[in-house]
């Protein structure tokens, strides 16, 4: 299968916001609102119990249009990025556009995220593909939907990507993915983190994931030691001291390639869209995987010069109703083209 010739406009950032660094920072923290209708809960088992651990479950919030079209609409699975949740600006930005043009929407948390470290007891990590595949499934034998689609954003950008790449074609009901600034380089990205230019997001990062990793310790004292946290420096000492240890990796190297989407690009089967920045502050696509994004017919890899990681902020267009979110509008269109 390869990917229909898909026309990407060009990328103009808003004015005043051509520097990578502005467009994340405003773009994270523009107000979004939010004019979904009310959601159903779902709580997802993604991973059994065993004789000596609760299961683990993940929390969806799906937006289904009326019951008479619900199976026959694209039903989209939106995966938000590191320490991110279904409330994340850009997460319910994408779902409002795609709830306006008649899709339904699932904003899935990854395990822990959204305030649901009572339902697992594991860590949430950048390899843990099969959760969202675990969520596609339950929409089909659930929802009887017929056709999904996976739109990550960084973190799971890498997730997204990585589950496409494994499933190939086996999962019939997948018809599209996108990856929007996807981590899916995780070592060359958590180093440019600890660059001093980017001390700033990697501090945030860090604050945020030890006061995660505290509060499991809290929950679940047998499984986890919280010392562990002390001298974490860096994302890649948090990956290194608490990710590889609780995790299954027997290093932040071992996990950054067993858990990264680059190994497995090549084998995407569905239409896929990649949007990267190449003034993103700190992931790093390596010429190597754009290689082979390039390469693969069923892939769109798109590199602008400006966007900043997640923002791509263009000037909003009030006579024709454009809000400027440029990626939010080309990934929407892209999702139609093959839904």
């Amino acid at each position: 299968m390869s990917t229909p010739a898909f026309e990407v406009t060009p990328f103009r950032p808003r004015r005043w916001l051509s520097n990578g660094h502005l467009q994340t920072i405003i773009g994270n923290f523009l107000p979004r609102k939010d004019r979904l209708p009310p959601c159903s809960t779902e709580l997802v088992e993604v991973s059994p119990a065993t004789r000596n651990q609760i299961s683990s479950q993940v929390l969806c919030h799906c937006h289904w249009q009326p019951e008479s079209v619900r199976r026959h609409r694209l039903t989209v699975i939106l995966v938000h990025g590191l320490e991110g949740s279904s409330d994340s600006q850009y997460i319910v930005g994408n779902a409002n556009r795609m709830w306006d043009a008649g899709l339904n929407v699932v904003r899935m948390n990854m395990r822990n995220c959204g305030g649901t470290e009572s339902l697992t007891p594991t860590l949430y990590h950048s390899g843990l593909s099969g959760d969202i595949k675990t969520v596609i499934e339950f929409a089909i034998r659930r929802f009887g939907v017929e056709r999904a689609a996976l739109v990550g954003y960084s973190m799971g950008g890498n997730l997204v990507l990585k589950l496409a790449g494994e499933v190939g074609t086996s999962q019939q009901a997948l018809r599209s993915v996108v990856g929007v600034s996807p981590a899916l380089d995780l070592g060359p990205s958590a180093d440019a983190l600890h660059l001093p230019s980017n001390r700033l997001y990697e501090r945030r990062f860090r604050a945020a994931l030890l006061k995660r990793f505290r509060r499991k310790a809290m929950l679940f004292p047998r499984c986890y030691d919280p010392a562990q946290a002390d001298g974490v420096k860096s994302l890649r000492d948090f990956d290194e001291n608490i990710t590889a240890l609780y995790s299954g990796f027997s290093s932040a190297s071992d996990y950054y390639y067993r858990a990264a989407a680059a190994r497995v690009i090549d084998t995407i089967a569905v239409p896929t869209l990649v949007l990267h920045a190449l003034d993103d502050p700190f992931i790093r696509i390596t010429p190597e995987s754009a290689a082979k994004l390039s390469a693969n017919p069923n892939i769109t890899y798109v590199e602008t010069a400006h966007g900043g990681h997640c923002a791509f902020l263009e000037s909003p267009n009030n006579a024709t109703g454009y809000d400027g979110y440029w990626a939010e509008a080309t990934l929407l269109r892209f999702l139609l083209a093959h839904a």
